[in-house]
């Protein structure tokens, strides 16, 4: 998917690009696969701001995707490529020879009509899922299981993929897109190739207004607010105050690791990323 620029006839469009969507199928998402999504804004649980500058973007309807694969032996046929709202890769609706239809990630090269399979059993080909035992070496996977039975949970953004570099006893050693080493239990299920839409990451945005389209909201440094709002703010002129960057909770935001200690995963990461 190619990526589509504009003659200049407004100051926006001299920057602005988007992405071609002549791959796309021309047709609205599977109804019985879609249901309402509210917008939280960035807030958690207890109706506090989690995540900063959050809110507003246009309403989207969630596709409910089959990152579990569970159709083991039935194979199913392309119906079409779809755009979804809610990550940077492409969709595929998947129809099965028993009736069920189901969306997975749509992987780089795959197209409509092209037949696509899932279990212990089904040919080592694009979009097929498998268990990471019966990945041949070397091969590119994605929407990678860490749990058993919980579903695909890493390498789903667009123009990803993981390498299967070893296999040693129960676990398989991957490559994840960010460097780190991990292994993962063999009877996870991943799947063949990389996520497509890897131009994804080449559009320019070209306006603040198509940044609040997406839910984005402004920017404002630390350091151009009073006191009583970052501590960062006051001062004559743009001063840090004489300390480290923090976020307006006085938590640092360079260098500092926020990882806790008690995660039971660490024992599987081979090699960090940094």
């Amino acid at each position: 998917m190619g990526i589509k620029n504009f003659k200049p006839v407004t100051p926006t469009l001299r920057y602005k690009s988007v992405l071609d969507y002549s791959e796309l199928s021309d047709v609205k998402p599977e109804r019985g696969l879609t249901k309402g999504k509210a917008s939280k804004a960035g807030r958690g649980a207890g109706g506090r701001i989690a995540v900063r500058r959050r809110g507003g973007g246009h309403k989207r309807k969630y596709r409910d995707i089959d990152f579990k694969r569970e159709n083991y032996g039935i194979p199913g046929k392309v119906a079409t490529i779809e755009y979804d709202p809610n990550r940077s890769a492409n969709i595929a609706l998947v129809k099965y020879i028993n009736g069920d239809k189901r969306y997975i990630i749509a992987p780089k090269g795959l197209s409509v009509g092209m037949e696509v399979q899932s279990g212990p059993d089904a040919p080592v080909q694009l979009g097929n899922a498998m268990p990471l035992s019966a990945v041949p070496l070397g091969m590119s996977v994605h929407n990678v299981e860490l749990q058993l039975g919980r579903g695909g949970q890493i390498v789903r953004s667009a123009g990803t993929s993981a390498t299967v570099a070893a296999k040693e006893g129960d676990y398989v050693t991957l490559k994840l897109p960010s460097g780190e080493m991990r292994m993962v239990f063999h009877k996870c299920m991943a799947t063949i190739g990389s996520v497509g839409n890897e131009d994804h990451m080449n559009v320019t945005i070209g306006k603040a207004g198509r940044s609040r389209w997406l839910g984005k909201r402004p920017k404002v440094a630390g350091n151009a607010m009073n006191p009583i709002d970052h501590p960062h703010g006051g001062g004559e002129g743009h001063t840090s105050g004489g300390r480290h960057p923090v976020t307006p909770w006085g938590i640092p935001t360079k260098g500092y690791k926020t990882r806790k200690k008690r995660k039971n995963s660490t024992k599987f990461i081979v090699k960090r990323r940094k």
